[in-house]
């Protein structure tokens, strides 16, 4: 048996997931592998260094400097959360990710990216920490239309909501078989199609396979939702959802907001946790 958690992502709904985790680690539950998409990864990213409270505490710091994220981030460099200071000077120099566990915790650690030029899921195994691994934790976080597309490993990246929100099954085909999945919509949320697909058709008219994954994302979202649901009846992962609406939008500046949020996933996770170590103990 191979015990996976699954974390989509959801822009600053994250939060409620790092509560969640946050509990989780608290409570020694330890899982084979993790694999996060977007703010799954961004944040998820502290399971495998074994920082409880970092993920809100660097949020709860940085929610109103301009250095971090804004408008001056975007019009200056492209990228609404700013590449450099966000990747690349906080977990350095304000808030220190911890990479000697990270690389020397055997869990397995996957962020889901997609490939502009051809639309498709890009799955990464991040072992050590160097400046290219943190481009591939920032491609798989990095939102269309307010985001620049990110180069490494020789390929273009972008946002791994966009191609696989929900990577349940492709967890399960590597042989993760008893799968703890955090969603951030609650139960019975259907996603919609993009109105801002007039902007993403201008704002990647480069990249006519990522428009089309963008065009289809809402299908893609809603069938990965029913195939979770179907391995949640048969008994094969353990779905936690937010009981409503996370009162949070894509992109937050009020620390208050953020701390709300978090303390929300860190009830659902108290809930939860019991539940959680029987179901990874199960043969």
């Amino acid at each position: 048996m191979k015990k996976g958690l699954v974390l989509e992502g959801g822009a600053m709904r994250g939060l409620f997931t790092a509560g969640i985790t946050d509990v989780m680690m608290e409570a020694g539950i330890v899982p084979d592998g993790l694999i996060g998409v977007s703010a799954g990864a961004a944040f998820g990213c502290n399971y495998k260094s074994r920082q409880p409270g970092r993920a809100i505490r660097y949020n709860m710091r940085f929610a109103k400097d301009p250095r971090y994220s804004g408008m001056r981030s975007l019009l200056r460099t492209g990228d609404y959360f700013n590449a450099e200071f966000g990747y690349h000077i906080v977990p350095y120099e304000y808030d220190l990710f911890d990479i000697k566990t990270f690389e020397q915790n055997p869990l397995v650690f996957i962020v889901v990216c997609t490939d502009v030029e051809t639309g498709q899921a890009v799955y990464h195994q991040i072992d050590h920490v160097d400046f290219d691994e943190l481009e591939w934790l920032r491609a798989s976080a990095s939102m269309p239309l307010v985001s620049k597309v990110v180069e490494v490993g020789g390929r273009k990246l972008l946002d791994g909501g966009v191609s696989d929100s929900i990577p349940l099954e492709y967890f399960e085909s590597i042989g993760y078989d008893r799968n703890v999945v955090i969603l951030t919509q609650p139960d019975g949320y259907q996603k919609e199609h993009n109105r801002l697909m007039p902007l993403m058709r201008i704002g990647l008219r480069k990249y006519p396979d990522m428009i089309e994954a963008l065009d289809k994302r809402h299908i893609m979202y809603n069938k990965e939702l029913a195939y979770v649901r179907e391995a949640e009846r048969e008994g094969r992962c353990l779905v936690i959802r937010p009981e409503e609406k996370i009162p949070i939008g894509h992109i937050s500046h009020d620390p208050d907001n953020m701390r709300q949020v978090y303390e929300i996933g860190r009830t659902t996770g108290e809930k939860y946790v019991q539940q959680i170590k029987a179901f990874y103990q199960c043969e």
